[in-house]
């Protein structure tokens, strides 16, 4: 019998420090990769965030393993730090999770995801995202 989505978010979240949208932005100013992973239908109704990069979360683990042939310039080695973002910070969690099991030790992301980003009053950007395929 299957645990749930909700033990699976508890195992996935286990041993990772999930960061604030304020500690994102801190992270990002460190050089962290901030990696968005919404749909084109949710940015366009959320907005797009300063400075991320967005992958399709069905190609996330191949664009950001440094072994990969189809990964992204950024994707440098398994110690980068990666923080995932997602609507609501769910998806996010189980995204950091498999890039964690990847060998990315510091992939984590953002908690309430970009609900809590507008929460907290930061920023959205007014230029086009920087999408990858």
């Amino acid at each position: 019998m299957s645990p749930g989505v909700e033990a699976l978010l508890e195992q996935a979240r286990a041993g990772m420090t999930r960061l604030t949208p304020q500690e994102t932005v801190q992270a990002a100013t460190r050089g962290a990769l901030v990696i968005d992973t919404r749909t084109e239908a949710q940015r366009r109704e959320q907005g797009d965030l300063p400075g991320v990069i967005v992958i399709d979360r069905t190609v996330l683990e191949w664009r950001l393993d440094p072994a990969s042939d189809w990964r992204i310039p950024e994707a440098t080695g398994y110690d980068i730090e990666v923080v995932v973002v997602c609507r609501q910070g769910y998806s996010s969690s189980l995204a950091a999770a498999s890039l964690r099991a990847l060998g990315l030790h510091r992939a984590t992301d953002m908690i309430g995801g970009v609900d809590a980003w507008r929460s907290a009053g930061l920023p959205f950007s007014d230029q086009p995202a920087d999408v990858r395929h």
